[in-house]
């Protein structure tokens, strides 16, 4: 796999079935390649126990979630790569399938800095709000930002646990460093920085505020369907939690489960597949996909427990139709995203033999060697 992308100079995602393999690679490539964008993205639930209702017991189980922040920031570098960079290599398990926000949105709100240009300080708090930025002038952590004066620290949530000062004097920008979060040591001067949002489900104030009032249209239009079938526990439910909802994304432009509004927020029609990690890789990307004969009936089967699930929560008003629309790729979704792809195994099933035009049999007698070079100069 190193050689082939070491050879053909394209971003690569590599495809593994589990945590576990995934973190193998992770590590080995950081070997292979320590001048390339080496990206790790995998979910980043240490525990995770997703919002369900039973309707034999009527019992409603909340999302409950434990976030390793760690992960968490693997994440958003993996996304920040693919939008700034080409020699970018990223191993993910079928995260990479799962609804992540659209791309063009999360590129839209980025915000570049550079020394010499005049900024008005009010706009650049407004803008790092918008972002999802929180501002915390005591405990100054990953997506949180602290202003002192003429000086704007910004804590970014990619992976390498670094923080942006912007110094200026009046509205000029006169300097961009890096710094230690914890200890504030200067690491490097810049020229310029982008800043991208804190979370992945972000949109422009104007988009939020146009979707409202059509996600509140089609509630009307639920809710009365409900009524009309004598259910009104369930139109009552429904009101509430997507009234409550529309309020703080009016406010604070987010709230927990957003991601169910995802498809209004994207402009989507129904039943359309959600923006996932693929979409922001370039259309000449090649994928790899690591054990294949396990790793292929993975991913087409993910759609089908995520719409069980969520088929009870909008049957009985928990969440609107649009919810099932949040939802992991389907597998012939899957395919239409492909552009080259390796299927690696030992033992090939069916699939790989017929999708492939070529097969080749590997049999090593030593170690592979390692490559230390870049992958290609752009």
């Amino acid at each position: 796999m190193a050689n082939i992308i070491q050879n053909l100079g394209k971003p690569a995602l590599i495809l593994s079935h589990n945590k576990t393999l995934a973190a193998q690679l992770f590590a080995e490539f950081k070997k292979f390649f320590p001048y390339n964008a080496v990206e790790y993205f995998v979910s980043y639930y240490d525990y995770y126990q997703p919002e369900a209702y039973v309707p034999s017991r009527d019992l409603y189980i909340e999302k409950d979630a434990d976030i390793n922040d760690t992960i968490e920031r693997y994440r958003s570098s993996a996304s920040q790569s693919l939008l700034t960079r080409k020699d970018v290599i990223v191993i993910s398990t079928v995260s990479c399938i799962y609804g992540l926000g659209n791309p063009a949105d999360y590129l839209e709100l980025s915000f570049e800095f550079n020394v010499g240009e005049s900024y008005k300080r009010d706009n650049i708090l407004a803008r790092l709000t918008d972002m999802q930025y929180e501002r915390n002038q005591l405990d100054f952590m990953p997506g949180s930002f602290r202003a002192i004066g003429e000086i704007i620290d910004i804590y970014l949530t990619n992976a390498n646990d670094e923080a942006v000062r912007l110094e200026f004097f009046g509205d000029e920008l006169e300097s961009i460093k890096i710094i230690n979060p914890l200890t504030g040591e200067f690491v490097k001067n810049l020229n310029s920085v982008i800043i991208f949002p804190a979370k992945h489900y972000v949109s422009p104030h104007h988009k939020l505020m146009e979707t409202i009032e059509t996600i509140r249209e089609d509630m009307k239009k639920e809710v009365q369907q409900f009524l009309d079938k004598g259910k009104v526990v369930e139109a009552t439910r429904l009101k509430q939690r997507v009234e409550y909802d529309l309020e703080m994304i009016a406010e604070t432009g987010f709230v927990k489960g957003i991601e169910n509004y995802s498809r209004y927020i994207d402009r989507r029609p129904p039943g359309s597949a959600p923006s996932c990690l693929i979409d922001y890789f370039p259309h000449d990307y090649i994928m790899f996909i690591d054990e294949s004969h396990i790793t292929v009936p993975q991913i087409g089967g993910m759609y089908n427990g995520d719409r069980a699930r969520k088929q009870s929560l909008v049957d009985y008003g928990f969440r609107m139709k649009a919810a099932l629309d949040n939802r992991p790729l389907k597998f012939e979704e899957f395919e239409q995203k492909l552009n080259q792809v390796i299927y690696t195994t030992a033992t090939p099933r069916d699939y790989e033999i017929q999708k492939s035009m070529n097969a080749t049999e590997e049999i090593r007698e030593k170690s592979p060697q390692i490559f230390s070079g870049k992958m290609l100069e752009y």
